[in-house]
């Protein structure tokens, strides 16, 4: 198979997949490739991507999860998929003020990310959530974006965390600081407040932002 017989859908689909994985940093699904060469079944699109595939401009591999890889085109190299690492998504986390535990699903799910080891220092105890909100908007982190968090229990100053309020059963994302015995939780949205905690013993801290996945609109 020579690029002079790739179908006008082809060459769409190799395009979407090149462009969608450096955006992002990751490789798109196949509902996401359907969705943007308009083709409804999955069985269809998979029959593309076995054509590609085929003719050496795709790798795939069908044990992971969102696991296909545009060839290396000489312009640039793209990475192996044991360059990657797999990052479950665990829920949702929310950028608002903080919402009651149990008011909206936050249970993990099947769905991982994949990422390359470039991205993250340090790829142990990773772990993604889904931002829900807008109070972040000004540290570049929006409704729909996701966030890869790494699992601390402990936080700086000014670092971007994921905190449990222990004392109303209450769950937030928010800029850290210990001021004066006191927990400031600091908003990135001029229109909202900060979240004064006077016992830090009631904000546990789950986990600090390590990276921002975009949501492209």
């Amino acid at each position: 198979m020579t690029k002079g017989k790739l179908s006008d859908r082809q060459r769409e689909m190799l395009d979407f997949i090149s462009k969608f994985t450096q955006e992002k940093g990751y490789p798109p699904t196949i509902r996401q490739i359907g969705e943007a060469v308009d083709i409804s079944s999955t069985s269809v699109v998979n029959y593309n991507l076995n054509k590609l595939e085929k003719g050496g401009y795709i790798a795939r591999d069908l044990k992971v999860s969102r696991g296909v890889r545009v060839m290396d085109s000489g312009n640039h190299k793209l990475p192996k998929l044991g360059d990657l690492i797999s990052v479950p998504v665990a829920g949702y986390i929310f950028a608002s003020e903080p919402v009651l535990v149990g008011d909206t699903p936050q249970t993990a799910t099947d769905e991982v990310i994949e990422l390359t080891r470039d991205l993250v220092e340090d790829s142990a105890d990773l772990y993604a959530l889904r931002v829900k909100g807008d109070s972040m908007i000004d540290a570049m982190v929006s409704d729909g974006d996701i966030v890869v968090m790494k699992k601390v229990d402990r936080a700086r100053n000014g670092e971007m965390v994921a905190v449990w309020l222990n004392d109303r059963n209450e769950t937030t994302l928010k800029h850290f600081y210990l001021e004066n015995g006191r927990v400031r939780l600091q908003p990135a949205n001029p229109t909202m407040q900060p979240i004064m905690i006077e016992d830090p013993g009631t904000v546990e801290i789950q986990g600090k932002v390590m990276l921002v996945l975009r949501q492209l609109i």
